[in-house]
Order: C-alpha cells, then structure tokens, then sequence
C-alpha cells in the first residue's frame, strides 16, 4: 500500500489485495485520524477480491471520514468486487470512480 499526499486536503491510498488489504484500511483509518481536514480516494486497482472483514473496515473508513465531513472516493474497481458492491447494495453506499483522475477531478469541481 502506498499513500499518497496529492495535496493538503486529498489523499490517495492505493491498495493491495488480501492478505494485506485489512492492514492497508486499518493504517488509512490511522492516518486520516490523523489528518481529519483529508478527503480519501481509494484506489482498487490491485484488489482482485474482498471479503466481509474488508466491507466492514472500508464502513468503518466512510463513517470516519462522513464524520468529519469529507469525502471517500473509490475507484479502479474490479468487475468481481463491483459484483459484491451490487449484490449487497453497497453500491448506494459508496461513491465511486472510474479512476484516481476522475475521482480527483470530481473532488476538485465539488470544491471537496
């Protein structure tokens, strides 16, 4: 996982899949602690899979962030975990995009 400080109110964290990605949710709950003035955009890219301990720490990440009143953002979604997302109507959860330059985009147009 690798996260990336875009600017001073946008982070991107770029994911890894199991057995890391429950690490990868936990250290970004613990950096946006950290830096509660921080959107998130979650990059899926490199996640294959996810199972329901995944689902429950990315509910804890939105709850964190829709606390403090910012955004998360995921994005480069793998048609398997997109299946997920829909079956269990997390869909209408999450925000998404179809990648970080839409997400970031769609930050900066909402003036985040």
């Amino acid at each position: 996982m690798s996260i990336e400080k875009w600017s001073d109110e946008i982070f991107i964290i770029r994911l890894q899949d199991d057995p890391t990605f429950t690490d990868d949710v936990t250290t970004t709950l613990e950096e946006l602690g950290d830096n509660p003035n921080v959107h998130a955009v979650l990059d899926f890219e490199s996640v294959g899979h996810m199972n329901s301990s995944n689902i429950a720490k990315l509910l804890k990440l939105r709850k964190q962030l829709l606390n403090s009143k910012k955004r998360l953002i995921l994005c480069n979604i793998d048609t398997n975990v997109w299946g997920l997302f829909l079956v269990t109507g997390l869909d209408k959860v999450f925000e998404f995009a179809n990648n970080v330059g839409e997400a970031l985009t769609t930050l900066q147009i909402a003036g985040k």
